[in-house]
């Protein structure tokens, strides 16, 4: 398999996985979240990755969570389902999950703690991306597994090369290194990474990438046309999207990817709340926020970078503040 085997690009959300205040998965909140997403037109849905807090699931909930995604998505818009776990044996075995759900491709990090080196990735993924007839995705997650993919000369290419990858979704938080995986296999496999700036659409236009998977989604309104105007070949009104979507990007999260105000997840819910949006409540061993302040601060973000009146666009109807 290869790039010109799914059509997977522009704007994705990595989808929160909603919560209830006693910490119960939320199925109802779930497919709100999902079918808002559609309405919202956005291009794939990635579930149970970072931002979904697979770390704080069971596997039995992990599974549900892919069960309801492929149900509500598939057919409409690509559902990949994340299967990161601390062994191949266990990654395999959410993956062959996800395809007998119906799931559209997975995708995984390294093996989280493990510290693993260039040869020990490329064994992670050979049996992992094999485990399936699913298209795969690789995902570079330095900030969470604490080894930068792109860091190691050579192995996104070796990786590029494995039968069934289709895909890297590189977060390194340095973006030349981003860059040179664009430029190294984007020939190959479709690439996604930081694009939603005026640097990003040069990239875009000129060297290649195919879209941003991004935490939860709330810039949806600006993402989406930014994409769709890149997929036309229309540069100033993507710039003019690329914009927006910076002035709220930037005042929420940092270049290596934390949250300006709190933890990235804890963040992106807090936020949620305030548009009305059914994220949910985060679980243990995150915290919600609790200081009003900090809530103040995220909502004058999400008025000030002007999110809160294309929502309201959108709908028709008036955001919660």
């Amino acid at each position: 398999m290869d790039r010109d085997d799914v059509d997977w690009h522009g704007y994705w959300p990595a989808a929160p996985t909603p919560f209830t205040s006693s910490g119960e998965l939320d199925e109802d909140a779930l497919r709100a979240l999902l079918r808002l997403y559609v309405r919202q037109g956005v291009h794939g849905v990635l579930v149970n990755g970072s931002t979904g807090e697979w770390f704080s699931q069971s596997p039995a909930e992990r599974r549900r969570v892919a069960e309801i995604a492929a149900s509500e998505l598939s057919g409409r818009i690509p559902v990949v389902v994340g299967v990161t776990a601390y062994t191949a044996a266990e990654a395999a075995e959410l993956a062959r999950h996800a395809e007998a759900a119906g799931a559209d491709g997975v995708l995984a990090t390294p093996p989280p703690y493990a510290h693993l080196g260039a040869a020990e990735i490329h064994a992670f993924y050979a049996e992992v991306s094999t485990a399936t007839e699913l298209p795969f995705m690789v995902y570079n997650w330095p900030r969470g597994v604490a080894v930068d993919i792109s860091a190691h000369p050579g192995l996104a290419e070796r990786l590029a090369d494995l039968d069934r990858v289709v895909a890297i979704k590189d977060s390194t938080g340095d973006w030349l290194r981003m860059l040179g995986t664009v430029e190294a296999v984007a020939d190959r496999v479709r690439v996604f990474g930081s694009f939603l700036h005026r640097r990003g659409l040069a990239v875009l236009m000129e060297i290649g990438g195919d879209g941003n998977i991004d935490g939860g989604g709330i810039g949806a309104p600006f993402a989406v046309p930014f994409y769709e105007a890149v997929r036309k070949g229309d540069r100033e009104t993507a710039r003019v999207w690329a914009d927006r979507y910076a002035a709220l990007s930037s005042r929420l999260i940092n270049p290596d990817y934390s949250g300006v105000y709190a933890s990235p997840i804890s963040q992106l819910k807090a936020a949620m709340a305030i548009l009305g949006q059914p994220g949910g409540h985060v679980r243990p061993p995150l915290l919600e926020i609790a200081d009003d302040d900090v809530i103040s601060a995220i909502g004058a973000v999400l008025r000030e970078s002007g999110l809160v009146s294309a929502l309201e666009a959108e709908d028709g109807t008036e955001a919660r503040r």
